[in-house]
């Protein structure tokens, strides 16, 4: 398949810690939200398309340079969180 046929994958990646909405624009449009892991410690998820690795390494370099615990990264291959629907069908 060519490169420029490629769609953006959904990826969804949490890091220990608190990051607001306002931080969305910094990781290139991810949707931001918080929530407690089961150790009731503060959970922020990134989620939303990356266009290719070189764009999912940029989004990981700025939680590294921030300092944020990297927990999870996850490639959603085949469901889409329903809060990105719509974000994902706009052109």
């Amino acid at each position: 398949m060519p490169i420029a046929d490629r769609k953006p994958v959904v990826y969804q990646i949490e890091v220990q810690g608190r990051l607001d909405e306002t931080w969305s624009t910094w990781f290139d449009g991810m949707a931001v939200t918080v929530g407690k892991s089961g150790s009731h410690k503060t959970v922020t998820t990134l989620a939303g398309p990356v266009t290719d690795q070189a764009a999912l390494h940029g989004i990981l370099s700025r939680i590294r340079d921030l300092g944020l615990p990297l927990l999870s990264v996850q490639r959603l291959e085949k469901e889409t969180p329903s809060f990105l629907q719509e974000e994902i069908s706009t052109p």
